[in-house]
């Protein structure tokens, strides 16, 4: 324990010269920063909601619509399974009642085989989402309560990944984005300046599908009030969303009658950018290799007819289809500015989202409750700096002079640490700081105390320092693990500013522990080899 190869004395120099680099740019304002060069650290620590301040919203999932889209594909999938069946099985009146999908079987003799036809639509062999049941030829499939629970938890499961994939790509840095009760989600975006703008992005479902218009002129006319559409198709209206909403009231969209059932599916994009074509604003596409199969497909067998391209319920343009389109590209045109080109863009590479969330609470903290909190923060940390400083001298003199330097690089090392992972400092990571600065030396008061009895006993100075760090070794590794677990458990299954405590005191505990095992040692073995002492200064 009092010999360092020299190999060890090179890696310990190179972790603290790497640790100073990356705390440095924290010393800087933010011009000063951008004169660093690329090639050299120069990431900062990324400040929470509560420090910088930033927006707090807070969605509603809609679970109807989530039922009812999940219900209508019940139907469809009843439809084809007893169309399908050999001999097809006779039937009337499929459709949706209340939570249930339902019909009624026209010969007794399909009734086992409706019913098992049915019963193939639940494949969870876990818990069962479906309830079936027969009534005088009448077969009634209806949600149970923990298919209704789970039909809820993917929802909300798969809006949070989409949000938080979509919010990253604005530009911002780590969200708190959190499932919150049964069907609400909390979103905190530390910085941001426009909340109307993650508003918009995070409400729309950006929902793309290709639809077929319908090919008889005269159709169009079923659009009208009171007028009666031909069985599979829907009238849909434009896009307007660059239209002032006094205006839109005013004015009466133009609708579309467009094939109820999709012809291709927005689900089997990869890639969207905005960008520009004869000088407007388009939003250019592409497709997987199973989507522009289908596309190529569907285009090939419909040359010279329109061709709906329909977000979230609206019409973005109905262009007509002039040759079969190969490749999987394609381009958007409609109403776009610059912005709501890249918006569209970012919200069809983020994928769609299972159902529309309604925001029901938002809230803008402001900076000044922050520049408070780390005000009081440093106050603290510096404070409990000095304090731990003048003990440590004072209990330990040139010892404790040495772990005071080593407790100061502890600090640069965690500054480094959370710069280097862009780890998100809140205030409870303020208070993980400075519990790790009573942490980092409570090490080195083992191994001197260790080290002060084992020279009582008689040790000469070198003996005793080495059989102070050899049996004290075992104590710390012990104690820091320990704590270490606890750590890692908060950051698990903690959320928020429980995971920015478990962090920085993970951190905390990973850097004290080097600075206490290798770099006080290596002080103080440095120290007894060069001056050779007598008497140790304890």
């Amino acid at each position: 324990m009092v010999y360092f190869a020299k190999w060890k004395v090179i890696l310990i120099a190179v972790l603290c010269a790497m640790g100073i680099a990356f705390a440095f740019p924290n010393l800087l304002n933010d011009k000063q920063t951008a004169w660093i060069p690329g090639w050299l650290p120069n990431q900062k620590l990324s400040l929470g909601l509560d420090l910088q301040g930033g927006s707090h919203l807070l969605f509603e999932v809609d679970v109807t619509s989530v039922l009812k889209e999940r219900q209508q594909g019940l139907v469809d999938a009843l439809r084809k399974g007893l169309r399908g069946a050999s001999p097809r099985i006779g039937y009337r009146e499929l459709g949706m009642r209340g939570q249930c999908v339902g019909f009624r079987a026209l010969r007794q003799e399909d009734v086992s085989r409706a019913e098992k036809i049915a019963r193939k639509l639940d494949t969870n062999t876990f818990t069962p989402a479906l309830s079936v049941e027969e009534d005088d030829l009448r077969i009634t499939a209806c949600w149970t309560k923990a298919g209704r629970q789970e039909i809820l938890t993917d929802s909300v499961g798969r809006s949070i990944e989409i949000i938080r994939r979509r919010i990253d790509e604005l530009g911002t840095k780590d969200p708190a984005i959190q499932r919150q009760g049964q069907d609400r989600i909390l979103i905190q975006v530390p910085g941001e300046t426009d909340p109307q703008r993650i508003i918009d992005i995070i409400g729309k479902t950006a929902k793309m599908t290709f639809h077929l218009l319908d090919r008889d002129n005269a159709a169009a006319t079923s659009c009208g009030p009171g007028n009666r559409r031909p069985p599979g198709t829907v009238c849909l209206p434009e896009y307007r969303g660059e239209i002032p909403k006094d205006t839109a009231n005013k004015t009466t969209p133009v609708m579309f009658l467009v094939k109820k059932r999709a012809a291709v599916d927005g689900g089997d994009l990869v890639d969207a950018q905005g960008t520009f074509q004869d000088g407007r604003s388009v939003v250019a596409f592409r497709f997987n290799s199973v989507g522009a199969r289908r596309f190529a497909r569907v285009t090939g067998a419909n040359v010279g007819h329109p061709f709906a391209i329909v977000l979230d319920g609206e019409v973005i343009s109905a262009p007509v289809i002039n040759e079969q389109i190969l490749g999987g590209n394609g381009v958007i045109s409609g109403s776009f500015t610059v912005q709501t080109a890249q918006d569209l863009a970012l919200l069809l590479r983020a994928g769609a989202l299972p159902t529309r969330l309604t925001p029901i609470e938002q809230r803008t903290v402001g900076a000044e409750l922050g520049a408070d909190s780390i005000a009081a923060g440093k106050f603290a940390s510096i404070l409990s700096i000095v304090l731990v400083i003048v003990f440590m001298a004072a209990a330990y003199g040139l010892f404790g002079v040495m772990a005071d330097v080593a407790l100061i690089l502890n600090m640069l090392l965690i500054a480094a640490a959370l710069s280097l992972l862009q780890a998100t400092l809140t205030l409870p990571g303020i208070a993980g700081i400075v519990l790790t600065i009573g942490m980092a030396v409570d090490a080195n008061v083992l191994i001197f105390e260790r080290i002060r009895e084992e020279e009582r006993n008689g040790r000469t100075p070198i003996s005793a320092v080495d059989a102070g760090y050899q049996r004290a070794l075992k104590t710390i590794i012990d104690a820091n693990i320990t704590t270490l677990i606890a750590a890692i458990l908060l950051f698990q299954f903690g959320s928020g500013p429980i995971k920015g405590f478990a962090v920085t005191l993970a951190i905390g505990i990973l850097t004290s522990m080097f600075t206490a095992i290798m770099v006080t040692r290596l002080m103080v073995v440095t120290w007894l080899h060069r001056r050779r002492p007598k008497k140790l200064p304890l």
